[in-house]
């Protein structure tokens, strides 16, 4: 099945950086297509960033364009986005995601995901 340990989250003020971490185990495979999703209070699930299990290719939400960076290691598969200039709409709990089944591109919906870790919990307040 896979599984998925997230850490890296905190309490940080506005403008401060946080970098995340997602590391897999117990999957078949290390070519997934990977991404981060989170989910603000009240609102609905927000896919933020995945690279794709081809050649590495990234892609954001407008949302985060040019302050999230997403990255693997390649050695392990640890997955991370690194957070910069954050800001109070940034707070939500953060989850990694795996899309096992289907190809490897990034995938359209939240949805065809289908291994996620437990969450990480991002708050920016000043």
């Amino acid at each position: 099945q896979g599984q998925l340990v997230e850490s890296g989250g905190g309490l940080v003020r506005p403008g401060d950086s946080l970098r995340l971490s997602c590391k897999p185990s117990g999957f078949r495979r290390n070519d997934y297509a990977m991404g981060w999703v989170r989910q603000a209070p009240g609102k609905e699930r927000e896919r933020v960033s995945c690279i794709n299990g081809y050649d590495g290719t990234t892609t954001y939400a407008d949302s985060v364009k040019g302050r999230f960076t997403i990255s693997r290691d390649l050695a392990d598969n640890t997955l991370y986005l690194q957070m910069n200039n954050l800001n109070t709409e940034d707070t939500a709990i953060y989850y990694c995601a795996v899309k096992r089944s289907g190809s490897r591109w990034c995938p359209t919906y939240s949805s065809e995901y289908d291994s996620w870790g437990q969450g990480t919990q991002v708050t920016v307040s000043s």
